[in-house]
């Protein structure tokens, strides 16, 4: 009984018998079976995460975070890719539940359109914390940041450069990190007595190719309508806004400017380093690791909206020198 209580980390064993337990277990090379283990405990210590995409670099940053903190917790992960759709999302939750999963960090996939798939996995008793792209009502707990504060934020600087018609790329308007970044760039405009032109307003994707195709519908405008500056959903929308306006004989941000959100690993090395909102992906999955073991332990209940700062990063694609001073372009449309 001594010897199970220390090996299963269990308190009321000295720490003279505890030292000389584990010292043996070592010597003679012991492995707990971890399967026996999870039968006895109803536990597997181990965490499913379920993200979106990987070619972006915010998402294996947060997994960083979301690791660092259930490493040092004792658990392990389970990673799972849904590729955006939500057929591949539904299978990993499934997949996950039938390991046994002690709890699911999950980021929902642009293709999900209803929350079924969620509310049945609650219903098993499943802890699920969701991070970065969130859906509420459903008694999940939520880590994110403030996407209409942040979107805000960086149309207010946009708008600061004198731009009038801006457009924005915006992101899938069934997900809340779309809905919110839309609404405040459209708070933005209306705090500073800019019309809001809706046919600047496209929907993209979260992909290159997604800005790309999304900006070339912006830049088949006449050339007195087309928008002088333009707000991506995220960095990788911004990279294809950025080729598309290369790619029509036009210059960033001469001709048109570009901003993106979340401060992509390329964003510096870009043809023209962008301007972004910072999104602090690791202290993010730090943060919603964190809610998930608190509630696996039953330290909390009730849902929660759990908010990380961002930060305006500035570069030269929306017009400043390396020092944000705002740099005239050569054109005004």
């Amino acid at each position: 009984m001594t010897v199970s209580r220390v090996l299963n980390r269990r308190p009321n064993v000295d720490d003279e018998t505890r030292a000389l337990v584990l010292k043996t277990a070592k010597r003679l090379g012991y492995r707990p079976n971890q399967i026996a283990q999870s039968l006895a405990m109803n536990k597997t210590f181990t965490i499913g995460v379920v993200v979106p995409e990987i070619s972006h670099s915010f998402f294996p940053e947060a997994i960083r975070g979301i690791e660092e903190v259930t490493y040092n917790a004792g658990y392990h992960l389970i990673l799972m890719h849904s590729a955006e759709t939500a057929k591949r999302e539904r299978d990993a939750i499934q997949t996950l539940e039938s390991k046994r999963v002690d709890g699911i960090l999950l980021s929902a996939a642009q293709d999900v359109h209803d929350d079924q798939a969620y509310r049945q996995l609650m219903d098993m008793g499943v802890p699920l914390v969701f991070f970065d792209r969130c859906v509420r009502g459903i008694g999940a707990s939520c880590v994110s940041i403030d996407d209409d504060e942040s979107a805000r934020v960086l149309t207010r600087h946009v708008l600061a450069h004198g731009y009038q018609r801006i457009g924005h790329l915006a992101g899938p308007q069934h997900l809340s990190i779309g809905r919110e970044r839309l609404a405040g760039f459209r708070s933005a405009l209306e705090e500073n007595g800019t019309h809001c032109d809706e046919t600047l307003i496209v929907e993209s994707g979260f992909h290159e190719s997604d800005g790309y195709a999304a900006t070339m519908k912006l830049l088949d405008l006449p050339e007195d309508r087309r928008p002088r500056a333009i707000i991506a959903i995220n960095d990788p929308a911004a990279y294809g806004a950025i080729k598309a306006v290369l790619d029509r004989g036009l210059s960033v941000p001469g001709d048109v400017a570009v901003v993106g959100f979340s401060d992509d690993i390329r964003a510096p090395l870009m043809p023209v380093p962008l301007t972004t909102m910072r999104q602090p992906a690791y202290e993010l999955g730090k943060a919603a690791a964190e809610r998930l073991l608190a509630t696996i332990a039953g330290v909390v209940h009730a849902s929660e909206e759990v908010v990380v700062k961002t930060s305006l990063v500035i570069r030269s694609s929306c017009g400043c020198w390396d020092d944000g001073s705002f740099q005239p372009p050569a054109s005004r449309l």
